[in-house]
């Protein structure tokens, strides 16, 4: 970890920041009993390919079953962020897995406000909500999920986005509940794209999304032409190195263009995805910039200058973050 550089995370999935060892707890405490194979001999939870930690990451969300669970794994994250310098964080949230086990929209906001609020009393750092549909639920669960969101609006749900199978569920599909997150509930927009679909998905996001990030987005690479409008249009590429490494879309740290995109005049950020999934942490992956990338400390103290300005955060709070960071 890269200590004393003050860090921001743009692309974390809430429930796939949850530990094994706390879902283990939530189980317990909610009488749950958690599907066979869900953790390794180590302890680790156990997958093998994209699809395949889609499975488990869907399992184990359904220990989280109340709205204290989700003040305890918000409140435990982002404990763990602030300890590693993280002084502004955006936390995508998933209505639906919260649904799938009862819970009323409502209550899962409520619950994920309430660790934000305590982990800002007692650990200074800054959390934000983006609520993100599901791709592999579908459209309709999609346009379901936010109209939920504009009936229940919030000042620390600040974006909206989206997950899942990305080859299997274009964008173009969901882009009438991007239409009304953004129109109706006052939203800024993300979307998973250029992971494991290529360019053509980043295409069609960018043509029926209006999105001003694109979570991960390094397959970009693959399009001169594209690699060009993004960096003129500003589209921020929320990039997560390990989290690529431990999914197959690059086998080496070596193959990754996070350089190649900034050097091109892309705004590329870091972040961890889902953390316990991929063994790393949000240090982890500013160490690994440091490293593998060779980024000193001032080129690292930019990337969080250009995700926070890129937050979706107020833009009076977004400066009073900078401020107090001295970036």
């Amino acid at each position: 970890m890269i200590d004393g550089l003050p860090k921001a995370e743009l692309h974390v999935h809430l429930e796939g920041a949850a530990r094994p060892v706390l879902v283990r707890k939530l189980a317990a405490r909610n009488g749950i009993d958690l599907d066979d194979g869900l953790f390794d001999a180590e302890g680790s939870y156990a997958w093998s390919g994209f699809l395949d930690f889609l499975r488990v990451f869907d399992a184990a969300a359904l220990a989280i079953k109340t709205a204290l669970d989700y003040r305890d794994v918000t409140y435990e994250y982002l404990g763990q962020l602030a300890a590693e310098g993280c002084v502004y964080a955006e936390l995508m949230t998933s209505p639906d897995h919260a649904a799938a086990v009862g819970m009323s929209y409502a209550d899962h906001v409520a619950g994920t406000v309430q660790g934000i609020e305590d982990a800002r009393a007692d650990f200074g750092i800054e959390g934000f909500i983006i609520v993100t549909c599901v791709r592999h639920f579908g459209a309709e669960q999609a346009l379901k999920m936010v109209r939920d969101v504009v009936a229940n609006p919030h000042p620390l749900v600040v974006g909206f986005g989206m997950g899942g199978d990305e080859a299997g569920f274009p964008p173009g599909q969901f882009a009438e509940a991007y239409r009304i997150a953004a129109e109706e509930a006052g939203l800024a927009l993300t979307v998973h794209a250029g992971e494991f679909d290529g360019p053509s998905g980043i295409r069609e996001a960018l043509e029926n999304l209006a999105v001003r990030r694109l979570g991960h987005g390094v397959r970009v690479i693959e399009d001169d032409e594209l690699v060009a409008e993004i960096a003129e249009r500003g589209i921020v590429l929320e990039c997560c190195p390990t989290s690529n490494l431990a999914t197959g879309v690059y086998a080496d740290i070596a193959d990754h263009p996070w350089l190649k995109l900034r050097d091109a005049g892309c705004i590329v950020t870091l972040s961890s995805d889902d953390p316990p999934y991929f063994h790393t942490s949000l240090g982890n992956e500013y160490d690994v910039a440091a490293r593998h990338f060779g980024l000193s400390d001032a080129e690292l103290r930019d990337v969080t200058k250009a995700a926070i300005e890129a937050g979706f955060a107020p833009a009076d709070k977004r400066a009073e973050i900078l401020r107090k960071a001295s970036l």
